[in-house]
């Protein structure tokens, strides 16, 4: 399929040009330092973003979307015809090229009128400088001399975000402003904040100088003295009628907005001539380390000499997979989605012009899926991280909602609303054996870490009103003592606990919301089909994970807490299943009434042979109930209900005349085994007919219910339908359809739902955003909330182990491709790099004959030239063992050659 994309790779690292870039004024481009105290930018064609650290520490004006309408850095050419204004979007004359590449963006605005180019190249450097470096580069076009005055201003905010709304007047009169050789300065004197005010120590500054080290001309440093009183940032009066620079007085410069202006001198340029201008803006500790900034960067040379290693670092970053399928700009696209899990651990889930809600935190569930992505690239990095995360699981299998800024810091939620999602006990076991199957490091499952402890119990169906903050965020036993338990004993309480936790139909509540966190107004009688599911699912891998733990460890038994009996038929009493009341009993008056406040501390012994039979037991049961309850028939058609509302009405199927259907229904009944093949195809053709759309070709979310609001269920159905939660095409939920069709081996289907996404994203005429994977697509196919998606871990995740099929299985590297005919190239090959037991390996698919998937099997497997015995046996998949790899020395190369399955 030939895409009408705006632009065009370079090479494989993902470098790319846009001809037509401008022709968007809110698509942005992401920019920032190597961690998330580091500058986080946006930039557009425009110029247009913010610059900022944190949300205490705007160097510019906060923008959400809207606000990239409106001028931020600024570069302007004054010349005897007239001002050249290099951000203008109002200006016929003006024609613009965009490259750009990780992560550095280069826009060239071209003025036929004025003769005059100018190359605008932003990055933020790798090396840990909180500053943003600009290179101006100004060129005559034309065929004679031309004289040129340039003036750039990059206005500075110098606060906080709440006060771009609050006490935006007054916080700007804490503002001291001073001009210096370099540039302009201002130190606020108080971060404002009215429930207690704060002395300021940051610095912030705009400051630069010619390429060659030439010093500016002067400045002018506030709106007033820049703008004048007619004037704004597209035509500022300085500019227009080419005002001196002049020196103010204190009173003409403190408590007022900064305009961060910086004038230089007058040139005369040859034709073909060119000339560079450095602009840097940041924030320092000190006033004097302006100056340390300032002189690193003081030069054409030094800004090119950041620019290498500003690639550098993010190449390295993305060349820790990389896939080589047939389709070249699939794979530089690729190279983009592995950046974006970086960038979410950078920006957190805010700080871009989309992304206006929030204050930089994670969520539960991004800082489990955030992972999968790294343990795929360095598992060996990340156990202590994953251990620590641990530490937010409360004894009733909730979790803290406030992520903390340091390793397994959570922090108790003090807002007036408590909430629970009940999906967030799924997430944890799937990045753990995740990283297990990776690494094969089953004793991480026995690591001691405490539990979470906050006012919350019974899952914010009761306060502890004597706990304070004093007594800290960890659970403690009768005698004062922290409690603690294993990592598998946490991931049991929250399986367990949620196993009891039903509604009127025996299905798990839905309480707060679940992954879609639209549907948040049914905790009274909301249940979640989709993710009893996904429970059910993960009851029966519990199951299977203590036995292999036992095989791999050599153990018998399991130490507990004394409490988790009670929610264990083999050690506790039995229950009837089909007995709703006994079963919430059983949860919040026998087991919560016993760790809550405090429990025994007391720990068991369980066998493991009976803990399994009781975890497979429970998994079956559930995933049964489901079968016989929850299927739905409209006409030929038949899937999964995903959902009851606060009514304990059934969600989906046909109301009123009205067909309702939820792609997260379906996700997680094929994903965890529940649906069988009968069940798989009758899903696959339910969401062809519903879900899928005939014009855009994507997949959305959930069908038009045809309601202005669905108070029952939540606020999703309040949203336009096709925006957001409702109905729109959100990648996430796709690319997890996509990745249980392709575990279920539904491999064609699996290719039609990535390949939506895929064409969706490039094309740039619907999406108009540059690489990368948005959170989810509109109705007319824009992209939206571009880069910070927890998509892009779970595509990555999906094309590696799923469609490249590499993949650990109890630390042996299992190969089994399930790429179709269209994947390879002319030459019959397709591969990928990527880690793996330490190694840097480069799996290499050969399918001569062109086969289609499932109609090839592997015929030869060689690593590094040794060859893999298979005993003559064609298969679909085969195991690579670890110490095969690690006796490699150096990068693996390992060649699968593919032929026809007998």
């Amino acid at each position: 399929m030939t895409h009408p994309s705006l632009y065009k790779y370079l090479n494989d690292q993902g470098d790319f040009i846009c001809e037509n870039g401008a022709e968007s004024r809110t698509t942005y481009f992401p920019l920032c330092g190597p961690t998330a105290r580091n500058i986080k930018s946006a930039v557009t064609p425009y110029l247009s973003g913010d610059i900022k650290i944190d949300k205490d520490r705007y160097l510019t004006k906060p923008v959400s979307t809207q606000d990239l309408r409106n001028p931020l850095r600024s570069f302007y050419l004054h010349t005897p015809s007239g001002v050249f204004s290099v951000g203008d979007p109002h200006d016929d004359h003006i024609t613009t090229a965009i490259e750009a590449g990780q992560l550095w963006f280069d826009v060239t605005r071209t003025h036929a009128k004025h003769g005059l180019s100018t190359s605008v190249l932003t990055f933020v450097p790798s090396n840990g400088d909180n500053v943003e470096l600009i290179r101006f580069r100004v060129t005559n076009v034309s065929d004679q001399d031309l004289t040129v005055t340039p003036t750039a201003a990059v206005p500075l905010f110098a606060r906080a975000l709440s006060n771009k709304h609050d006490h935006e007047h007054v916080t700007s009169l804490l503002h001291r402003t001073r001009q210096t050789q370099q540039g302009v300065i201002v130190t606020p004197t108080m971060r404002f904040n009215e429930e207690g005010h704060l002395a300021n120590m940051d610095v912030y500054f705009v400051a630069g100088c010619e390429g060659d080290g030439t010093a500016i001309q002067g400045t002018f440093p506030t709106i007033e003295s820049f703008c004048g009183a007619a004037g704004d940032l597209f035509r500022p009066e300085a500019v227009v009628k080419n005002h001196a620079p002049v020196t103010l007085s204190e009173e003409e410069l403190n408590g007022k907005e900064v305009a961060g202006a910086l004038r230089f001198k007058t040139v005369t340029l040859k034709p073909g001539a060119s000339r560079d201008y450095i602009v840097m803006t940041g924030m320092v500790s000190h006033t004097n380390k302006v100056a340390e900034v300032f002189e690193r960067y003081s030069s054409t040379q030094n800004v090119e000499a950041a620019l290498a290693a500003n690639i550098k670092y993010w190449a390295d970053k993305t060349e820790s997979i990389v896939f080589r399928s047939g389709d070249e700009n699939f794979n530089a696209w690729m190279r983009w989605v592995v950046l974006q899990p970086v960038l979410r651990r950078i920006f957190g889930c805010s700080f871009l012009p989309d992304h206006d809600y929030g204050k930089g935190g994670k969520g539960w569930r991004d800082i489990w899926q955030d992972l999968l992505s790294l343990i795929l690239i360095e598992p060996e990095q990340i156990k202590s991280m994953l251990v620590d995360n641990f530490a937010g699981v409360r004894m009733d299998g909730s979790n803290a909602t406030i992520i903390g800024s340091g390793p397994g810091e959570f922090v108790a939620d003090r807002n007036a609303i408590s909430r629970v999602w009940m999906d967030h006990g799924v997430w944890p076991l799937q990045t753990v054996m995740l990283y297990v199957h990776q690494t094969g490091d089953y004793g991480i499952l026995l690591k001691e870490v405490p539990y979470f402890k906050d006012r919350l119990l019974s899952r914010t169906r009761k306060k502890d009103d004597l706990w304070t903050d004093k007594e800290g965020n960890t659970h403690r036993d009768e005698s004062g003592e922290e409690v603690r338990g294993t990592v598998i004993e946490h991931l049991l309480i929250q399986h367990l606990v949620q196993f009891f936790n039903v509604g009127e139909h025996n299905i798990i509540r839905l309480e707060h919301a679940d992954w879609n966190d639209g549907l948040d107004m049914a905790y009274r009688r909301g249940e979640s089909v989709t993710f009893a599911s996904f429970y059910a699912g993960n009851l029966v891998l519990l199951a299977q994970t203590v036995e292999d733990l036992a095989d791999e460890l050599d153990l018998s038994e399991l130490e507990l807490s004394r409490e988790v009996q009670i929610l264990l038929d083999t050690l506790g009493s039995p229950i009837d299943y089909n007995d709703i009341k006994a079963k919430t009993a059983l949860l919040f008056e026998q087991y919560c009434n016993a760790v809550e406040p405090n429990s025994s501390g007391e720990k068991v012994r369980v066998e493991i042979r009976d803990l399994a039979r009781d975890l497979r037991k429970k998994g079956e049961w559930l995933f049964e109930h489901i079968r016989r309850q929850e299927k739905v028939t409209v006409g030929p058609h038949t899937w999964f209900n995903g959902y009851y509302d606060n009514v304990g009405q059934r969600v989906e199927g046909e109301c009123d005349d009205v067909v309702r259907m939820t792609l997260t229904g379906q996700v997680f009944p094929l994903m965890s085994g529940l649906a069988d093949d009968k069940d798989i195809e009758d899903v696959i053709e339910s969401v062809r007919t519903y879900l899928k759309d005939p014009k855009l070709g994507g997949f959305r979310l959930n069908s038009d219910f045809k309601k202005d609001h669905y108070l029952e269920l939540g606020r999703a159905f309040g949203f336009a339908f096709g925006t957001k939660e409702n109905g729109a095409f959100f990648s996430h939920m796709i690319v997890m359809y996509a990745f249980a069709l392709y575990k279920r081996n539904a491999v064609h289907a699996g290719y039609e739902v990535l390949k939506s996404i895929y064409d969706m994203s490039v094309d740039t005429d619907q999406s108009r955003i540059f690489p990368g994977v948005p959170e989810y697509f509109d109705s007319t196919g824009l992209g939206m909330y571009h880069y910070l998606t927890g998509s892009a871990s779970w595509l990555v995740l999906t094309q590696l182990t799923q469609v490249f099929g590499v993949v650990g299985h109890r630390g042996d590297l299992s190969l089994h491709p399930k790429l179709v005919k269209e994947q390879f190239s002319d030459a019959g090959t397709s591969g990928v790099s990527c880690h793996f037991a330490s190694k840097r390996i480069h799996v290499n698919y050969e399918n001569p004959q062109q086969l289609d998937f499932p109609a090839y099997g592997i015929g030869s497997v060689g690593v590094n030239g040794q060859v893999l015995d298979l005993n003559d046996a064609i298969e679909p998949s085969v195991t690579v063992p670890r110490s095969m790899i690690e006796s490699c020395d150096g990068d693996v190369e390992i060649t699968v050659k593919l032929v026809a399955r007998k």
